[in-house]
């Protein structure tokens, strides 16, 4: 018997993925990309609870994003960073940066943050 180890999603399609997952506010696909550190300590039902919360709270809008890409990707080892665009339906791009580690096999998300060009003044 041949087994063959599932080696998950690539580095673009993790950071894409989780670009869209934000999007829909789907906490439960953002848990599930996410690494621990990200997780706040919580698990998946109480994770996606918290956030539906908080987000509700903030009146904050989804389906924003027409396109998203990968502008830039670099990968050492175990570790990457993607630069994503996020074409807006209002014609605005917003960039983020998208760390990744991979860790027991699996690429997972370790840290999301907006690039500071587009930060707010």
């Amino acid at each position: 018997m041949i087994a063959a180890l599932e080696r998950g999603p690539s580095t673009a399609d993790l950071a894409l993925a989780y670009e869209h997952a934000w999007d829909r506010l789907d906490f439960e696909t953002i848990w599930a990309l996410s690494s621990l550190s990200l997780r706040d300590g919580l698990d998946r039902r109480s994770f996606a609870r918290v956030k539906r919360a908080a987000y509700a709270s903030a009146d904050h809008p989804t389906g924003l994003v027409a396109s998203a890409t990968v502008e830039d990707l670099a990968e050492s080892g175990d570790v990457a960073a993607a630069i994503t665009a996020l074409v807006l339906h209002d014609g605005s791009t917003v960039h983020h940066e998208v760390g990744m580690a991979r860790r027991m096999g699996r690429w997972e998300v370790t840290g999301y943050t907006l690039r500071p060009e587009d930060a707010p003044a």
